[in-house]
Formats: C-alpha cells, sequence, structure tokens
C-alpha cells in the first residue's frame, strides 16, 4: 500500500471559512470598547431614565415605560447594525483589510455574511439584556407571542435596512468621513428620529417625514406591536424599500479599497 503524501492545495470548506470569519469579526467588535458603550451602554441609561420620562419630556398617554422600551430596542438595532458596522468597516477599507479579504479563498459575499453573523449574535445579547430590564422596570407588554413574532421580524428587517445603509456610507466614503457622517445620524436619529418621542407627539409636517425614515419606521413599528396592535404595513413597506434600495447601492456602488 502506498501512502500518498503530496500536498493538496485549496481552499477550506465554505462552512468553516464563514464560521471562522464570523469569530473574528465578532472578536473584533468584542475588542472594541467604545463601540461597546454605544451598543449597550448608552440605550441601558436611556431606558432607565425612560422609567422616569415624565418628569423629563411629554410621551404622551400611557405608562413611560411601555412607550420608550420598544424605542430603545430599536435604538440598540441602529446602534450595531448601523454605526458600528459602518464605522468598523470604513476603517477596515482605509487598512486594506477589506481588500486583503477580497484577495483570500473567502468570497466577497462570505465577508458579508460574517459581518452580518456577527451583529447578529451582538444583537441576540443587548436585545435580551434590554428586554430583561425593561420588564424589571416594570414594561408590560401586550400582545402575547404573536407580539414577539412580530419584533423579531421588524428587527431583521431593521437589521437589513441599517446594515445595508451602514456598507454603503462605509463603502463609498473615506474611514474620517464615514465616521463622522455615523456618528452624526445616529445622535440626529437618536435626539428626533422618532426613537425616544413618539411619532404622534412631533408636529405633522415632521411626522410625515420621520415616518419614511428607518428609525421612525421601527421605532413605530415596535410601539405599535408592543401595543397589541401589530405593526402598520406602512412601516413594514419602509423598512424594505430602505433595505432593497440602499442593498442594491452597496453591489453597484461599494469599493473595496
Amino acid at each position: 500500500m502506498t501512502l500518498d503524501l503530496s500536498p493538496r492545495p485549496g481552499a477550506a470548506p465554505i462552512g468553516s471559512m464563514l464560521r471562522h470569519q464570523a469569530q473574528m469579526e465578532l472578536r473584533l467588535l468584542a475588542r472594541n470598547g467604545e463601540q461597546l458603550l454605544l451598543t449597550l451602554i448608552i440605550p441601558l441609561v436611556l431606558i432607565v431614565l425612560g422609567a422616569r420620562s415624565d418628569q423629563i419630556v411629554d410621551l404622551g398617554p400611557g405608562r413611560p415605560i411601555d412607550i420608550i422600551t420598544p424605542g430603545i430596542l430599536a435604538l440598540a438595532v441602529l446602534s450595531t447594525s448601523f454605526t458600528s458596522l459602518a464605522i468598523a468597516t470604513g476603517f477596515e477599507r482605509r487598512y486594506g483589510v477589506i481588500k486583503r479579504l477580497g484577495a483570500s479563498p473567502l468570497p466577497r459575499w462570505g465577508l458579508m455574511v460574517g459581518k452580518v453573523a456577527a451583529i447578529v449574535v451582538v444583537e441576540i445579547i443587548q436585545l435580551s439584556i434590554l428586554v430583561t430590564v425593561g420588564l424589571l422596570l416594570g414594561w408590560e407588554p401586550d400582545g402575547g407571542a404573536t407580539a414577539w413574532l412580530q419584533m423579531l421580524f421588524l428587527i431583521v428587517l431593521g437589521t437589513a435596512a441599517f446594515g445595508a445603509m451602514g456598507l454603503l456610507i462605509a463603502g463609498t466614503l473615506r474611514a474620517e468621513a464615514t465616521l463622522a457622517v455615523a456618528n452624526l445620524v445616529y445622535v440626529l436619529l437618536l435626539v428626533g428620529g422618532g426613537l425616544i418621542v413618539p411619532l404622534d407627539r412631533y408636529p405633522d409636517q415632521a411626522r410625515h417625514a420621520l415616518e419614511l425614515l428607518p428609525s421612525g419606521a421601527l421605532g413605530q413599528g415596535l410601539r405599535d406591536t408592543f401595543a397589541g396592535a401589530g405593526p402598520e404595513p406602512f412601516s413594514v413597506v419602509v423598512l424594505i424599500i430602505w433595505a432593497v434600495c440602499c442593498g442594491l447601492g452597496v453591489s453597484r456602488l461599494f469599493k473595496w479599497e
């Protein structure tokens, strides 16, 4: 019997490459302390303050914790799938990481899958923590099991919309510009994007504009869901349009170097 020791060069199985890429992306996110602050600490602080928001801002009729908690969940999705993703990807382009990975056996779509997988893991952790804190503070969501399934559906759409928007910015602008734009968008949507304050508390003209933003659609969709009414079709359509349009932009405009 002859033992064949000749080398057999070739790429690893695609499943193994995707798994290791997702693990690497997750480790990089975990090592980034300021992004951890953005994705978890800020929403936690806001949800605790939101329990007493009647002393800070008028959120309208109803218990403040029931109004603000769905918006904070939407904010967590924005933090992770848009801001963190855009900044990390922008600097990876600057340092040549994206270019080198694009030349590796890992398919280019595999790089995106790895990033999405890492984002999903982080979102599961942060949303679990935020939901637990909200319940401990007295949040009483309506709608039963159906509401939680609808929440998952909306979060998937929101992650797709914000993630595609983040990749579009990171893949077309310089790293410094991406950092500035991503943080600016985050602050603007946090302050006036329909996440903290319900859309019905805004003037009519502002409300109609905010309804077209992914933040307004996701925040209001989650509020409607946990009020027992389910998300409005309009909110779902807005998120789908953002995800599709930004996704097409990424496929055509994303620069790997």
